[in-house]
Parts: C-alpha cells; sequence; structure tokens
C-alpha cells in the first residue's frame, strides 16, 4: 500500500475549539493535522498521512446521536481514508464514548478500519472493546505522545490488513473473542506447567483470564425499621417532568438528587422516566411504579417506617460500565452516610 489516508477523530476540546462550553458544537472538518494530530503524523511518519481532522462537540454527539453520526460519517468518507484514527480519550467518559461511536460507524458503514485510545476504566471501553481496537492509555493526556505512537502503529498494520498477534503482543486491549490456532504443545501440558509455576509462586501468564467482580459483605439487619430513615436510590430514570438536569437516556455520566419534602406521590403530570433501555409508557403514566413514593408514604404514615429521607438519588442505568456505577454508589453512599441514613431501598426498572 502507498502512503495511508488518515482522517482523525477528535472532540471540541483537542480540535482546539473550545472547552466545555463549546460541548455543545455540532460536527465540523479541518484539512490536515490539529491539536494532537500533528504527534498522530510524527508517528505516522512517511508511512501515512492525516489528511483531515473532524471533531464534535462530547455533548452534541451524546445528546443527538444519529445526527452527529451521519454528520461525522459524510466529513470522513469525502476524504476517502485508509484508516480513521480517535482520540485518543484518555479517562474522559463523554468523550471514549463518542470514539467508540464513531468508530463503529466508519467501520460498517465505510468500511474502513479504526484505532482509538482510552484509560482502561474508561466506560467507552467496557462498550466497544470487542468491536473496535482499543490501545490502553495512561489517565490523562500527559501519555499522549507515548500513546498516538502505538495508535499509530497498530492504525497502520490494520489499514495494510496484516495479521494481527495477541493483545499483549499488539499493544491494543484484550477484546473478549477467541480464535483457533494451532499450538506447539499439548493443552494439558500447558496447564500442568501454569499449575506447577502457581504452586512454586512463580510468575505466569493464562491463557483464559477471568472477570475480576467485586464481593460486597451484606450489612447486619436493621434492628427496627419503625425507627430508621430510609432513602430511596433508582437508576429507573426518573427525574422531574422535562428533565431540567439533561440526565442522559443511556450512558449516563452523572448521578442527580430531588428534594422529597412535601412529595407523597410522583405523577406522571411532574415527574417522568428518561431511560433508554425499556418502554417508558407505564412509568410515565404513573412513576410511583418504577419509584413507589405513594406506598413508602403509606408505610411512613403507619409507623412502619420511621421517616423517608428527604432526598432522592436517581442515575440511569442502561449502558452504564460497571466502573462509573461503582463509583456513582461511592458517591451516594458517602452522601448517606453523611447525613445519618439507616436503610436504602434501590429499585430498578
Amino acid at each position: 500500500m502507498s502512503t495511508v489516508r488518515v482522517v482523525h477523530y477528535l472532540n471540541q476540546f483537542f480540535a482546539g475549539v473550545g472547552g466545555e462550553e463549546k460541548a455543545g458544537e455540532g460536527p465540523r472538518v479541518q484539512e490536515g493535522a490539529v491539536g494532537p494530530g500533528l504527534a498522530l503524523q510524527r508517528a505516522l511518519g512517511e508511512a501515512g498521512e492525516v489528511v483531515a481532522t473532524v471533531s464534535c462537540g462530547d455533548n452534541f454527539i451524546s445528546e443527538q446521536p444519529e445526527q452527529a453520526i451521519e454528520q461525522v460519517l459524510e466529513f470522513v468518507s469525502k476524504y476517502r481514508p485508509d484508516l480513521v484514527v480517535a482520540g485518543p480519550a484518555f479517562n474522559a467518559g463523554r468523550y471514549g464514548l463518542a470514539c467508540g461511536q464513531v468508530c463503529v460507524a466508519v467501520q460498517e458503514r465505510l468500511q474502513v478500519p479504526t484505532v482509538t485510545g482510552m484509560y482502561p476504566d474508561n466506560p467507552g471501553v467496557e462498550v466497544y472493546r470487542s468491536r473496535v481496537y482499543i490501545v490502553p492509555t495512561g489517565a490523562s493526556a500527559a501519555t499522549m505522545a507515548a500513546t498516538l505512537e502505538r495508535m499509530a502503529a497498530l492504525g497502520l498494520k490494520l489499514a495494510r490488513k496484516e495479521r494481527l498477534g495477541l493483545p499483549a503482543e499488539e499493544g491494543y486491549l484484550a477484546r473478549g473473542l477467541r480464535f483457533t490456532e494451532r499450538a506447539d504443545r499439548p493443552a494439558a501440558a500447558r496447564a500442568v506447567d501454569m499449575l506447577v509455576k502457581r504452586l512454586r509462586g512463580e510468575p505466569f501468564q493464562t491463557e483464559r483470564p477471568l472477570p475480576q467482580y467485586d464481593r460486597v459483605a451484606a450489612p447486619a439487619p436493621l434492628k427496627d425499621l419503625s425507627k430508621a430513615t430510609v432513602a430511596v436510590v433508582s437508576s429507573g430514570g426518573v427525574v422531574p417532568i422535562g428533565n431540567p438536569d439533561r440526565m442522559e437516556s443511556t450512558f449516563a455520566t452523572k448521578w442527580l438528587q430531588y428534594s422529597l419534602a412535601g412529595v407523597d406521590d410522583l405523577t406522571g403530570e411532574a415527574w417522568q422516566s428518561v431511560h433508554g433501555g425499556y418502554d417508558t409508557t407505564l412509568a410515565n403514566e404513573d412513576p410511583d411504579r418504577v419509584v413507589p413514593i405513594d406506598v413508602l408514604r403509606e408505610f411512613e404514615a403507619q409507623g412502619a417506617v420511621g421517616r423517608i429521607f428527604d432526598r432522592y438519588y436517581v442515575t440511569v442505568g442502561s449502558g452504564a460500565s460497571t466502573t462509573t456505577a461503582k463509583r456513582f454508589g461511592q458517591e451516594i453512599g458517602r452522601e448517606l452516610v453523611a447525613a445519618g441514613v439507616d436503610a436504602v431501598i434501590y429499585t430498578a426498572t
């Protein structure tokens, strides 16, 4: 292949459009390399050329994904690239999700290979790692130059349709895919070798890494619910009508809290669900179906529950990564503990 034509995708910040105040800006295109693209061009050397830079505000692509992707694809296709490089996004959640969306759309609709870069805990990794080649990065842009060198090397291989090795060899995050290959030794012999090394305390590399999950010990039961302060937390997406704080319908990047002072019932005239992972018709008719404040107030009046905490916490679970969900839980939990809450009722969908 002759010189590889590369289109670089960036968010509004790295494209030099502006900071958070410009996150609502729509897609735009600039000739050649911009911002981090200059380092990408150095990493490509004579093997590739950054012919254009396409950018979009993180909020715009999150809130209007169909319109954003259509415009991005129109810009990208105009330059007939052999490769699209997105980011790197580091640990920026919205940016990571945007890079993943762009890469998937380019691959599926333009049939052009892509590569991006993200911090392993970026929510975009969990959502897109099985479909996109993602180079691991540090948490911040301090690792920009080194990351772009690895992305360029991997991208050139993809553009040239060269056979890739294992993730550890090529420098991309494991995609959870399994391939059949001929090994030089039978599985039984390899397994025994690993077992012996483990028993000896020697380092070894498993051929099938297992996912790691946190184990949370169950708390002690409440001694007297009738004297307890109980809070309500939900991932069902029920927010005040009109969604004034712009909770995302999927891939949530935040949680919100609302006052329950004087609220005995969640009506469809005052509350709605913005959740993008289920049919919200019945929930919007009566939001108590997702967050049963009406019944909890009855329990409170009967003395079955001491007090319903005066703040309600909400997010959207659809598309959320375990890393993001864990952070939400820790942040909300700290507030509840500090407020002296004794128990939590958690509702989903």
